[in-house]
């Protein structure tokens, strides 16, 4: 079948999603308690070993066959504008925000700021100056943010509009 890996990624949570509710309905089932005097059979709930192991086994085959047409998508996909695989692109996008998140905190910083005197009684100021060009830490924050909006973009376009082929 062939779907968008937005779809797989749709699917891969409603897979999971069964087998926790296979799994929860099995812990639930498996074994029962019945009080002395009380007859089992009356108490007892509904479970077939076998078929719950089957329908478990089946769902978590599922999961595999999905989980794996999406590796091979993201290590054979390149994303336009960047001459990278999606498998690269789930890393950069990480790298990217920190180094963002990074330069964000340091345009914000003034070249001397005073620092608090954590000593008493003394005369002395500190001041904390900058290393480096607070400008150009937000001109680089401003083409950073460009890139990281173009790669993410990118990367919803792919996940929105190819389709792979999954086989389950």
């Amino acid at each position: 079948m062939k779907m968008t890996s937005a779809q797989a990624a749709k699917l891969l949570r409603q897979l999971n999603d069964e087998l926790r509710t296979l799994q929860v309905r099995e812990e639930n089932t498996k074994s029962f308690l019945a009080a002395i005097g009380e007859d089992p059979e009356s108490v007892r709930p509904e479970y077939n070993y076998s078929e719950m192991q089957q329908q478990q086994y089946e769902v978590e085959r599922k999961i595999r066959r999905v989980k794996h047409a999406l590796n091979l998508f993201n290590t054979t996909q390149t994303v336009p504008g960047f001459d990278m695989t999606i498998d690269e692109m789930l890393v950069y996008l990480p790298q990217l925000s920190k180094q963002f998140a990074k330069l964000s905190s340091m345009k914000d910083t003034l070249p001397k700021t005073r620092e608090s005197a954590y000593y008493h009684n003394s005369q002395l100021i500190d001041y904390r100056y900058a290393n480096y060009d607070p400008k150009q830490a937000e001109k680089d924050y401003l083409v950073l943010s460009d890139i990281l909006s173009r790669a993410q973009t990118a990367l919803d376009l792919i996940n929105s509009t190819v389709e792979l082929e999954i086989e389950l």
